[in-house]
């Protein structure tokens, strides 16, 4: 059976130190970071479907830190021409981890198109891009820390089953963590 995405992000969290960026996937995604490990590094996405991992990548580029960015499937979806961009670019500092519970999680968990007829590890490949497919939590661990000891560009597509964390809603105002997260990456 596949993980709950919150197990992934636990996963991630655990995995990380102090220097590592991560942006996090609007709605619930950010929500669970949030639950799971706060941390001025954390950027969440409170207001654009779809632009995490493009967001992801303009930090990798300005930045010698790893950037992970935690998107969904369907805000990959939503935006498949950054995956052609990241795999142009190509960052040795960045990880995509994309979600994919085929759902459209923080709106009701709709079918994404990932439930029939799109792989995106095909999509990824096609963009030039290296890709794995993880279908447990332990093998993603596994990919995860392989990915953070490389110095290249990776994506990784964890299969997820459609569940959504209860957690409470970010406290901090927006405003606020923009500003924590532009002045914790000055400081590196």
């Amino acid at each position: 059976m596949y993980p709950k995405r919150i197990d992934i992000i636990k996963k991630i969290v655990e995995n990380v130190g102090e220097k590592e960026i991560i942006v996090s996937n609007i709605g619930i995604p950010s929500k669970e970071l949030y639950y799971v490990k706060d941390r001025e590094r954390n950027f969440y996405m409170l207001g654009s479907m779809g632009l995490a991992s493009s967001i992801g990548l303009g930090l990798a580029l300005n930045s010698k830190d790893k950037v992970i960015v935690i998107d969904g499937d369907g805000s990959i979806l939503m935006n498949l021409g950054s995956l052609s961009t990241i795999g142009y670019m190509n960052p040795k500092n960045y990880i995509l981890v994309i979600i994919d519970n085929s759902a459209y999680g923080s709106t009701g968990n709709q079918k994404t198109h990932t439930s029939k007829n799109t792989n995106l590890e095909e999509v990824a490949k096609g963009c030039g891009l290296d890709v794995v497919t993880t279908k447990s939590l332990e093998e993603f661990e596994k990919e995860f820390k392989k990915a953070l000891n490389e110095e290249k560009c990776k994506v990784i597509i964890a299969k997820a089953i459609p569940y959504n964390e209860k957690c409470p809603n970010i406290e901090i105002p927006p405003v606020v963590l923009k500003y924590r997260f532009m002045e914790a990456i000055k400081r590196s």
